[in-house]
This record gives C-alpha cells, sequence and structure tokens, in this order.
C-alpha cells in the first residue's frame, strides 16, 4: 500500500502516554463523546456542580471530543447556562436535531459510512482512512452550514482560552489531529469536525485537512492528552454493549486507557452517567433523563470532587 504523506502544520499528535503532554499542568478535564444525551448530563452536572461552588471551568487543560467537545468550548467560553437553556430546548423541539441531522432514509453511501465506522474493529491508519474516504463520499449538509449552526450554538466566534483542546480525526491519512488556539480555527468549525459522524455530518476543513469525528480512533475521550497532569477529571460513557457479533473486537478500550492515564502518574475523578441506552444516544425525549441523572450525581459527588480539586 501506498504510503500517506502527513500535512507538516503540528496538527498531528500521535497517541501516547509516554509524551506526557500535560506534564507540569496541574488540573486537566477530559469530556469524552456520547450525543446529546451525554450532552445533557454534562450541562446538568457541571451547572449542579457549580451551584455547590465546584467549577471545572478553572483548569489548565481542557480535553473534548465530539459531544464532549461541544461541552468544553461552552464551558470554557462561560457559555454553561446559555447550553443549559439550549438543550431545554432541544427537549421541547427536536425538530431542531433533524435540522443539524436531516433524517429520512440515507443514502447508500451514508450506510456505508456510518457502518465503516460503527463495525470498526481496529484502529489501525488503514482503517481510519477507509472510514474517512467513506465519510467524504457521503452527500450530507455542507460542512459551511453545520460550523455556522455550531457557532450559534456556542455563541461564540473567538477561540475561547489557551486551555481549550478539541479533536478529530484526519480523513486522508488517519491521523489524530488536535485543534488548539494555536491552529486559527474557529470553535464552530473545531467543533463540527470534533462531531462529524461518518454519514451524518460532513468532514470539516481543518486548515488543509478534511477531518471527521474524533471518536473514529481508538478513543472517544484521549485522555494521553491530560496525561502527566497533577490532577484529572475525566467525564465519559461507560463501556457500553453495542449488540455487535463481536463486542471485544470493538477498538476503543476505556478502562485500559484510565489505566495508562494513572500509570503515567496522574491522579483521576472519574464519573460517568449511571445509565445509560446506546440506541438513545441522540433522542430528545432522554433530555430529561440525563439532567436529573447529571444533577442527582453532581450532588453526590461534590465534596468528593472539592476535595480532590483542594
Amino acid at each position: 500500500m501506498t504510503e500517506t504523506t502527513s500535512t507538516d502544520d503540528g496538527l498531528a499528535r500521535p497517541r501516547d502516554f509516554a509524551a506526557r503532554s500535560a506534564d507540569g499542568l496541574d488540573l486537566a478535564v477530559v469530556l469524552g463523546g456520547g450525543g446529546l444525551f451525554l450532552l445533557a448530563w454534562y450541562v446538568a452536572y457541571l451547572q449542579e456542580l457549580k451551584q455547590h461552588g465546584v467549577d471545572l471551568a478553572s483548569n489548565d487543560r481542557i480535553v473534548g471530543t465530539s459531544a464532549g467537545a461541544v461541552m468544553a468550548t461552552g464551558l470554557t467560553g462561560g457559555k454553561l447556562g446559555r447550553m443549559h437553556r439550549l438543550i431545554e430546548t432541544l427537549e421541547k423541539q427536536p425538530g431542531i436535531i433533524a435540522r443539524l441531522a436531516p433524517a429520512g432514509d440515507p443514502t447508500p453511501a451514508q450506510t456505508r459510512a456510518r457502518d465503516a465506522f460503527w463495525f470498526m474493529t481496529d484502529a489501525s491508519p488503514e482503517t481510519i482512512r477507509r472510514v474517512g474516504h467513506a465519510a467524504l463520499a457521503a452527500p450530507t449538509q455542507s460542512a459551511d452550514t453545520t460550523a455556522r449552526t455550531l457557532t450559534l450554538v456556542l455563541g461564540m466566534r473567538k477561540w475561547p482560552g489557551a486551555n481549550l483542546h478539541t479533536t478529530c480525526m484526519d480523513t486522508y491519512t488517519g491521523e489524530r489531529i488536535v485543534v488548539t488556539a494555536t491552529a486559527g480555527v474557529s470553535p464552530g468549525r473545531a467543533v463540527a469536525a470534533s462531531s462529524a459522524v461518518p454519514g451524518i455530518f460532513s468532514p470539516q476543513p481543518i486548515g488543509d485537512r478534511r477531518c471527521m469525528d474524533g471518536g473514529v480512533s481508538d478513543s472517544g475521550t484521549h485522555m494521553d492528552l491530560a496525561a502527566g497532569a497533577r490532577r484529572a477529571v475525566v467525564l465519559a460513557l461507560p463501556p457500553l454493549d453495542l449488540g455487535l457479533p463481536d463486542d471485544s473486537a470493538r477498538p476503543t478500550d476505556p478502562e485500559a486507557e484510565m489505566a495508562e492515564l494513572v500509570a503515567s502518574g496522574t491522579e483521576v475523578f472519574h464519573r460517568t452517567p449511571a445509565e445509560v441506552d446506546p440506541e438513545k444516544l441522540m433522542d430528545p425525549a432522554m433530555v430529561p433523563v440525563a439532567f436529573a441523572m447529571g444533577r442527582t450525581q453532581a450532588t453526590a459527588d461534590a465534596d468528593d470532587l472539592r476535595t480532590f480539586l483542594a
């Protein structure tokens, strides 16, 4: 197979815990992907923590992937209240979701892209490139339309802070891309790239690259970007039973990733939603469930987190 040449722009970062890329930082926050359900849970959890005097917006690095990128960007930009109002609106007007990701019967190309992602059994560059090529070929809403919509959702046009790191994957090279303030990309564009699920959303231009969802990889959280920090708060989905023929073949292993983060010397506070239905991650009807769950768990965690962060 012909070798694929990387773009020399400094955005590609291999997953490497040994690199300890957060070495010297006091606190890193990691927010993984998980659709509308997890975004609603994040909003409720973080807002309830704030009501208890625990504000995770005060961090040295925040890493967001897919739904986590939306939340990380909103949190860094001081938009937590705005995000809460937005999610409540999505619950009451589910048609907004349809406008973000138009429903209807998928085309063969869309189905091919979604299946290529859903049934990944490894996260080799070749496999990621195969998914990426299918994503590029699928007819979806234009990249600019999605980026503009997310700019309106976030309510910001400028990068909110040097601590914000969002992840996505290069469709052509299969590399992991980390977008920060130095990339010269708008937050709406970066979040759209991190959330560009193959076959549903169009890959996004990040510099000279075309990038898709950061979860099209061996990680839904990219915890290595917190390795070396003194402490890390990791909020993400638990391991899910996706009902595939051989679930053990999935390339992601959050428990192994967590073990690597701890082995790097980082003390970790880890929380997941108490219950998750993987078939309803994008269901607006699950928003009140996620809100209630997030508030309850945050109330229970507030004292322990306050001690952890002291």
